[in-house]
């Protein structure tokens, strides 16, 4: 039994919130903390009577680091889950180190001036970590997360070596909006405008944004376009899978938002240096964001699956072998259980079973981790308890 401290209170954090009240059992607190404290108490308003779980709400800054460390103080929690902005990372991280408590999020750290997302700054506080006898548990998502578990998994019992690995993240499922975005627009629109790049032979090869397409026909969905993108598990995989020889990520896309997308970028709309505008500094990409519709929002009207996983090719017994381990998840079956798309479903179960293995000393030692440095089983039979059951193709179609 043990305490949580949530920070965020957007749309992934509203299912793994939903899902630690759920899992009670092992959640017996669970403390809302934004900046909007009226999200947090609408939340709680809503849990309420349907779980054993203690909730409380409080308002908080995450890019101050004195009130983060006050209000960690004042709620003593057992592991701090941080779904807030990936900008917030160090601040958040740096309180739990000043108050000796465990860290959870589910994506990197990324300066808010650059648009480029990588491990390095996460990595600089092992030694810190370490040192505080304290565990940091990064990319507690879907991609990364789940992804990477599941090649932590395929290595431990199928393949000897693992040469090569294909990411794929479909969604198929349709808003009816010309253009929306299935997280946040600025993280989403930001991931999708930059250069692409893969790991190949110990090194990355970068791409021009979008320029590898391929087709696939995904198990439950159907045919789809993807697109080759950067993607910042990528990065820990090539260190932690030993044989690896090529490492991608491809995400579907559909026309209409590559033609919006486009023409956005076109005009300037994706910028994130700042303007004046009626002598005032604006990002274009904050304020395209204040206008599109807000992701929370499109539970309601999302229909069709997801399907994410990933493709193994390696060693076996001197043999070459093959592996599919993927989820599929479906939008409307989300939103009834807990009101939000697939997209924040996917990412919001892994988020509370992370919390979880930490809290309870599953997924315990002192020091900065990917998801792929610990034992995957706990992970991989708790996925399929909590909403997020996988299935594993031993003869899939391979990506040219």
């Amino acid at each position: 039994m043990g305490k949580v401290l949530v920070i965020g209170c957007g749309g992934v954090a509203g299912v793994a919130i939903q899902k630690c009240a759920q899992n009670d059992a092992v959640f017996d607190e669970i403390c809302i903390a934004s900046r909007t404290v009226s999200k947090c108490d609408a939340l709680k308003e809503k849990l309420e009577g349907k779980t054993k779980a203690k909730i409380t709400t409080a308002q908080v800054d995450a890019d101050n680091v004195p009130e983060l460390v006050e209000l960690i103080k004042k709620v003593q929690p057992d592991v701090v889950l941080n779904l807030a902005l990936p900008y917030q990372d160090l601040t958040i991280m740096d309180a739990c180190l000043e108050t000796g408590v465990h860290y959870v999020d589910t994506a990197n750290y990324e300066p808010e001036d650059t648009a480029k997302f990588e491990y390095k700054w996460q990595w600089a506080y092992r030694e810190k970590y370490e040192k505080a006898g304290i565990t940091a548990l990064l990319g507690s998502g879907f991609d990364p997360g789940v992804t990477s578990v599941f090649s932590a998994y395929a290595l431990k019992h199928y393949f000897d070596e693992i040469n090569y690995i294909d990411i794929l993240d479909c969604n198929g499922g349709d808003h009816g909006y010309p253009f929306a975005t299935n997280f946040n627009p600025e993280i989403n629109i930001r991931e999708v405008s930059a250069k692409g790049s893969y790991w190949e032979d110990g090194h990355w090869v970068e791409t021009e944004p979008m320029e590898i397409k391929r087709e696939y026909d995904f198990p439950e969905v159907g045919k789809k376009d993807m697109y080759l993108l950067h993607h910042e598990e990528i990065e820990s995989l090539a260190l932690n899978i030993p044989g690896i020889k090529r490492i991608r990520f491809f995400m579907t896309f559909g026309q209409s938002y590559l033609t919006h997308l486009k023409c956005l970028e076109n005009v300037g709309m994706t910028s994130i240096e700042p303007i004046m505008y009626e002598g005032k500094e604006i990002v274009p990409l904050q304020f395209l964001k204040a206008v599109l519709p807000d992701p929370s929002t499109l539970g309601p009207r999302t229909k069709g699956k997801t399907n994410i996983g990933c493709i193994f090719i390696g060693k076996k017994d001197g043999k070459e072998k093959k592996l599919y381990i993927y989820n599929t998840c479906d939008h409307q079956e989300c939103y009834k259980e807990v009101g939000s798309q697939a997209v924040a479903y996917t990412t919001g179960v892994p988020a509370m079973i992370g919390a979880m293995l930490v809290m309870n000393g599953t997924w315990q030692k002192p020091g900065v981790f990917n998801m792929e440095e610990f034992d995957p089983d706990p992970f991989m039979d708790a996925l399929n308890k909590w909403g997020l059951p996988w299935k594993i193709c031993e003869n899939p179609e391979l990506v040219d």
